[in-house]
């Protein structure tokens, strides 16, 4: 449950104050009153409400001018005006400089309570804006593969999930850890709340502070306003802490207080703040001897280590790499609107043989390179980068030693065949004068490599030979 928001009530009527005061904490508020502007200002400083209840006739420093600071030092305050039936006027001119609603005295409990429910909206969306470059929508929401491997990560990932323990993602860079910690996030009871990322390796050990933590207003040059931690906007979610071994000794002592007790302060505050999130932390780096080495505590390695999935490189699975490039393949065709049917055989024989040192985001790199550059219908291998179609044929032999030397040159004829004929849209004289070959020795070839399919049924079709769909004569 998300702690109760704050109400600053500002007015000088003591039994106003008294009797508004009581309503709102029946309906869940926790409230701080002031009686004179400059109090006000000096409350919002030390610590921002969500909402201002705001009197316009304040003695000494009048409403107007508490606005205008506020707006000025505080933007993500809501201030909701209060007002005289009277002064209607003047509440319409606080609304032209910033006030975001106002209510006239005296105040109507049900209309105060749908003024207040649509200011914490307002500030809800404001908190959904300011995590769209955490959230990517379905980006990360498919698994794709059915590899033993995955199913075993699969598995102990499910199981995780709904229990709110910590979870520690290994294995190397590319290998998909942000995916499954987006779905530990969503087979979690906390699916509906937010699912924060933060970069552990991305910033510096005083931006990664302020990112985690916030910080209060003039705690360090440049904090011109205080600021919100990812710890504070991700409350009752998920935090994903990515490269966590990257963290420095000094912040891992913070961060361990964290995950014991769910409290952290600000950057530059004295003042605990309470939070509710639930963590899944992932690295490249072998955790255990950054232990022995005095770089990674290890009493956080241990609250870390509650449930650890290592994630299998790309080339452990390689059965998985068909599924993964269709599925990238259907995700670049939709966002570059190109008409691609899919992956020839022969690119796919390529993808399947590659050592994908990347791994999965290098196979993505890949297929967004080939959708760019693809001509024809589908993808083919001259649409892959040079070593991935060498590696088709030149590592082929070496990584599967039961094929022999003949069969790994007739696939590769019969991939470049193919592909050629694609390219000519069957036309096998131009297939022939590509290839440097006659067009009566590219016809044998084609049969005895298997490539012809039924006959053709319109009549001269080439030169009579049984010929594949695809590769019609001229």
């Amino acid at each position: 449950m998300a702690p109760p928001a704050c109400v600053l009530l500002v007015d000088d009527d003591p039994d106003f104050c008294e009797a508004l005061s009581d309503r709102l904490r029946a309906q869940g508020f926790q409230v701080t009153v002031a009686d004179r502007g400059l109090e006000a200002l000096r409350l919002c400083r030390e610590e921002p409400p969500a909402i201002v209840l705001l009197d316009l006739v304040l003695p000494g420093l009048d409403g107007m001018a508490v606005l205008e600071t506020i707006r000025r030092e505080e933007p993500d305050v809501v201030v909701i005006v209060i007002t005289g039936h009277g002064t209607i006027a003047r509440a319409v001119e606080a609304m032209k400089k910033g006030a975001y609603d106002f209510v006239t005295k005296p105040v109507d409990a049900r209309h105060l309570e749908i003024v207040l429910g649509k200011a914490l909206e307002r500030q809800a969306l404001r908190d959904a804006n300011a995590l769209l470059s955490s959230e990517v929508g379905d980006r990360y929401a498919a698994i794709v593969g059915d590899s033993p491997q995955m199913r075993v990560v699969l598995d102990l990932a499910r199981r995780a999930a709904p229990s709110g323990a910590t979870v520690l993602l290994l294995g190397e860079s590319g290998t998909g850890k942000e995916v499954i910690a987006r779905a530990v996030h969503r087979w979690s009871r906390r699916g509906d709340l937010p699912f924060v990322v933060v970069n552990c390796m991305a910033l510096s050990e005083e931006l990664l502070e302020s990112e985690l933590f916030g910080h209060e207003k003039g705690a360090f040059t440049g904090a011109h306003q205080q600021k919100r931690g990812k710890l504070e906007v991700a409350h009752g979610g998920t935090v994903f802490l990515d490269e966590i071994g990257d963290i420095r000794p000094a912040l891992q002592a913070k961060l361990l207080r964290v995950l014991q007790d769910q409290t952290f302060e600000r950057v530059g505050g004295t003042r605990p703040i309470q939070t509710d999130v639930r963590f899944v932390a992932a690295t490249n780096r072998d955790l255990r001897a950054a232990v022995r080495d005095g770089l990674f505590r290890l009493d956080l390695y241990y609250r870390l280590d509650v449930v650890s999935v290592t994630l299998p490189p790309l080339r452990e699975r390689a059965g998985d790499v068909p599924a993964l490039a269709q599925h990238f393949l259907e995700r670049y065709r939709r966002e570059l609107k190109r008409e691609l049917a899919g992956i020839a055989p022969e690119a796919l024989a390529c993808l399947r043989r590659y050592v994908w040192p990347g791994n999965v985001r290098e196979l993505e790199n890949v297929i967004e390179r080939a959708a760019v550059l693809a001509d024809g219908p589908e993808v083919t291998a001259r649409d892959l980068p040079a070593e991935i179609r060498q590696a088709g044929l030149g590592d082929a032999l070496t990584r599967e030693p039961a094929r022999t030397y003949h069969a790994a040159v007739e696939e590769f004829k019969r991939g470049l065949i193919a592909s050629t004929l694609r390219r000519t849209s069957g036309n096998r004289t131009r297939a022939a004068r590509l290839l440097g070959l006659q067009r009566t020795y590219l016809a044998r070839l084609i049969r005895d490599l298997g490539l012809a399919g039924p006959p053709a049924a319109p009549a001269g079709a080439g030169n009579g030979a049984p010929v594949p769909a695809h590769a019609a004569a001229e």
